[in-house]
């Protein structure tokens, strides 16, 4: 009885050690395979082929050459079964392309934002009327960027593939003409093992 009144303390210490959780931090930019979901390595494959990819065609390489376009990107359409944060992907496309130098941007996001400041500053009776920001000053966009991200789930017994397409487009505004266009596709396979891991 003695002994057991020893044992179970430290069995469930035992336990309780082999519990504890190992936190570390990593390089970001590494691969990572935790599973077959898309992740961090293919946001990052496929934000530096789409922004190398436009920064290197000959018609945006034109567009750019004498002047620094106004460009504003609609957030990536996510048309896969997944949950992906396609906010992530087009936070950091614009911002690889804004520090290429090349372009200008507007963030269409943070419009009502701004337009509830701007009538603070305007209606508010608060701010010193030569010192408020006017309507109606703001420039336009003159392309947009948009894209989508789709998806193609296979599973035979075992296996599972995943075949990942990110399409992108950019159009000029004011003619609607498409002046790029490319694609990045990925795909990723997991076989569960015998033990089923």
């Amino acid at each position: 009885m003695k002994a057991l009144k020893y044992l179970l303390p430290l069995s469930l210490a035992l336990v309780l050690a082999g519990c504890q959780s190992k936190v570390e931090y990593r390089d970001a930019t590494e691969v990572e395979t935790v599973d077959i979901s898309f992740g961090s390595t293919d946001l990052q494959a496929v934000a530096t082929k789409m922004v190398d990819s436009m920064l290197t065609t000959p018609s945006v390489t034109a567009l750019t050459a004498q002047d620094r376009p106004i460009l504003f990107v609609d957030r990536i359409t996510n048309k896969t079964s997944e949950h992906i944060d396609t906010e992530s992907i087009t936070d950091t496309i614009s911002t690889r392309l804004l520090r290429s130098g090349q372009f200008r941007f507007i963030d269409m996001t943070k419009v009502d934002a701004v337009r509830k400041q701007l009538d603070f500053q305007n209606s508010a009776g608060m701010v010193d009327p030569s010192q408020a920001i006017q309507f109606g000053r703001q420039v336009g966009a003159q392309y947009m960027l948009y894209g989508n991200l789709s998806s193609i789930v296979k599973q035979d017994g075992s296996t599972k593939d995943v075949y990942y397409k990110m399409t992108m487009r950019l159009m000029d505004l004011e003619s609607g003409l498409i002046e790029w266009a490319d694609e990045k596709e990925l795909r990723k396979q997991k076989s569960k093992s015998f033990l089923g891991r």
